[in-house]
């Protein structure tokens, strides 16, 4: 194999993917020093991006509500057939999806981000996010990967593609 025809050819190669998610944005007039900087967000309190962390804690709160919600409906099975207990698991994603997509698209709140002091805004400050927006970033959030993958803004994958972002209310 022959070396690269001038020196930093593969590092230049190599950066646009092995340097991580941000390597592909434009360079900005120094270091980020916080999430949202760029944005024009504060660093911390009431208005900041909320952390990957507290998102997956309110993320954690709504899936357990929703299996509690569930379970006024239908009694789980934890001794019986295996397929009743796949039946009350299907239902309780799907009442998940159903809080999180009515919440969200009329308040911005689950009822994990309301207890956590979390909120979902659009990025061009329209009020409200409606279900267009909503449903997709739903459905990317149920693979939990788009939105543990974050860029120096803390928006996830999901949040990219529907033009949102996760902050502190408090």
């Amino acid at each position: 194999m022959r070396p690269p025809a001038y020196p930093g050819a593969v590092s230049r190669w190599t950066g646009t993917w092995l340097s991580g998610p941000g390597a592909a944005i434009e360079p900005t007039d120094g270091p980020v020093r916080y999430r949202g900087e760029r944005l024009g967000l504060p660093e911390r309190g009431a208005g900041s991006v909320a952390s990957n962390g507290i998102r997956l804690g309110a993320y954690a709160i709504d899936l357990v509500l929703s299996s509690l919600v569930t379970s006024l409906f239908i009694r789980p099975d934890y001794s019986g057939d295996q397929s009743e207990m796949w039946r009350f698991n299907y239902l309780a994603i799907l009442v998940w999806f159903l809080i999180t997509v009515v919440g969200t698209s009329l308040t911005g709140f689950t009822p994990g981000k309301v207890l956590l002091g979390l909120r979902v805004v659009r990025m061009d400050g329209t009020a409200l996010i409606g279900p267009h927006r909503v449903i997709p970033r739903t459905v990317l959030t149920a693979f939990v990967l788009p939105a543990g993958i974050t860029d120096k803004d803390g928006r996830g994958l999901h949040d990219r593609l529907v033009g949102t972002i996760v902050l502190r209310t408090r």
